[in-house]
């Protein structure tokens, strides 16, 4: 393979040699199949395409100093892709199978897991979809679950810096009672256009208010959102926000360092009293936040007033990265060792 230098990587694709495969057909999965295409073969009339009826996952692989290699809170994520298979009628993974094509894929490309301390890691994606042809909309009659791996730097370019965040009252990323909870591809194409807005207008991301009332923070649309006062940690609970392992993973660090916990309803204006904020998922870690701009009321809520990370950000995404490398003992038995 060409050199790749780990330390420039961005968040992008980059080709592996193997992907793992499984079909779930007569009611049934069958065994796990690998295979070095990078293509799909589905019928035209599949209900992925055509319904939406697909679920997908994010987690990461870290080699440590000791040279071993690390997958963080894979068990959380076969759980979750459990929850967004049932959310949309499609034949769940079992956990069994998803951890052991996630460590299948992850061993049959190590030669692409990023060295210790190159600032990147083997970003590991699940998928399945729903194959079959039909033009109804139901239930598809097979499934298809894929994982594949790539080596990937950080999710914003910027890295662990606070950057400016964008509220943009005219779009919502999901419904309360919708598909918000679950890890679709449909509440991302539901936040692309003031995404890609926000990033027209030099913000990093669009900040989503809660779709009913406009009132209350909902999550960023890549990552969940946290503000930090009063030694506290604060994370919205909202029917709409997708559960972030990363988020469940700092809220019991900020427990473990002394801190208060609440996860409640956070409205608007609370922004004002945050000593430090920050977005959080398994992409990104943590990206603190600057300020939050809310475009439609010209309203503006600054959050570092020095430019630079808060010291709870620091000290949790210093502690968190510290157990993903192995460098910080696994007290919370978060971290799955390959053999």
């Amino acid at each position: 393979m060409e050199q790749i230098e780990w330390s420039s990587l961005g968040f992008g694709y980059v080709k592996t040699d193997y992907n793992v495969r499984c079909y779930y057909r007569d009611g049934k999965w069958g065994e796990l199949e690998v295979t070095s295409d990078e293509s799909i073969n589905i019928h035209m009339a599949a209900t992925c395409l055509h319904y939406g009826q697909e679920a997908f996952e994010g987690l990461k692989a870290f080699k440590g100093k000791d040279g071993k290699v690390r997958i963080f809170r894979m068990d959380e994520n076969a759980k979750r892709m459990i929850r967004s298979a049932e959310g949309v009628v499609m034949a769940p993974v079992p956990q069994e199978l998803f951890e052991a094509a996630c460590i299948k894929a992850v061993k049959m490309n190590e030669r692409f897991i990023p060295p210790y301390e190159s600032g990147a890691s083997l970003y590991i994606r699940p998928l399945l979809i729903g194959l079959g042809a039909q033009v109804g909309v139901k239930p598809a009659p097979e499934y298809l679950f894929i994982v594949f791996v790539t080596p990937v730097g950080p999710y914003f370019k910027e890295g662990f810096k606070p950057t400016p965040m964008a509220i943009m009252r005219s779009y919502d990323r999901a419904a309360p009672l919708g598909t918000g909870t679950i890890k679709v591809g449909g509440n991302y194409a539901a936040g692309m256009i003031p995404t890609v807005l926000a990033h027209e207008k030099g913000y990093s991301a669009c900040l989503f208010l809660d779709a009913k009332e406009k009132k209350y923070i909902d999550e960023c649309g890549p990552a969940n959102f946290f503000g930090i006062k009063d030694n506290t940690y604060i994370t919205p609970e909202s029917s709409s926000i997708l559960p972030s392992i990363t988020n469940m993973s700092l809220m019991q660090l900020a427990k473990d360092l002394g801190m208060k916990v609440e996860r409640r309803p956070v409205p608007e204006e609370e922004l004002l009293e945050f000593e430090e904020a920050g977005a959080c998922g398994t992409a990104a870690v943590i990206s603190p936040i600057l300020r939050i701009d809310d475009l439609d009321e010209h309203k503006t809520y600054e959050i570092s007033k020095d430019g630079k990370p808060g010291k709870h950000c620091e000290k949790l995404y210093n502690t968190l990265r510290a157990i993903q490398y192995g460098d910080a003992p696994d007290v919370h038995g978060w971290v799955k060792v390959i053999d």
